[in-house]
């Protein structure tokens, strides 16, 4: 009678681990943001869930959050905005962006950057990144593109801190 009970509770346990590898293999797994560049969107320390099975249906969009693996150390994984997506021309001048040549609305960003970038074509299959928090994010200004292939899914939503709580 014992052991029975203890083999119903070891599937039971065993079911519930092999579901949540499953789950956080292919579907949603959440995140640390360690850094303040994508403020005010996300800040230090705040813990989100990132759906990593939306890409597989549509194409990553220009304005989307995204969590990659950063192209320079693939180990590492950053966050950013998408500004431009393939084909797209991005250009920052007197740190307002540009995308194809029109001037791009952004109510999310901390401060207004600064400086000059571009203009520059985005290739095929890859991404323009920058991070809402222009004048402290090292991004797609220093270390190139995001090629497709590296990035792991779209931001959802803020878990964590409670009073923080929304979605993306």
């Amino acid at each position: 009678m014992l052991n029975e009970e203890l083999m119903a509770y070891a599937k039971s346990i065993i079911i519930a681990l092999v579901l949540s590898l499953l789950i956080i293999i292919f579907i949603v797994q959440a995140f640390y943001i360690p850094s303040g560049s994508m403020r005010p969107t996300m800040e230090i320390r705040d813990r989100i869930l990132v759906n990593k099975f939306i890409y597989r249906f549509i194409e990553p969009r220009a304005q989307d959050i995204i969590v990659f693996k950063y192209p320079v150390q693939p180990q590492r994984k950053f966050i950013k905005r998408i500004i431009g997506v393939g084909g797209d021309t991005v250009e920052i001048r007197d740190g307002h962006v540009y995308v194809n040549d029109r001037l791009l609305e952004e109510d999310y960003t901390l401060t207004q950057g600064y400086g000059d970038y571009g203009p520059i074509e985005v290739p095929a299959d890859n991404y323009f990144v920058l991070g809402d928090n222009r004048n402290n994010s090292e991004d797609s200004r220093f270390w190139g593109f995001v090629p497709r292939e590296n990035v792991v899914g779209k931001a959802m939503l803020i878990f964590w801190p409670l009073n923080r709580v929304k979605l993306l």
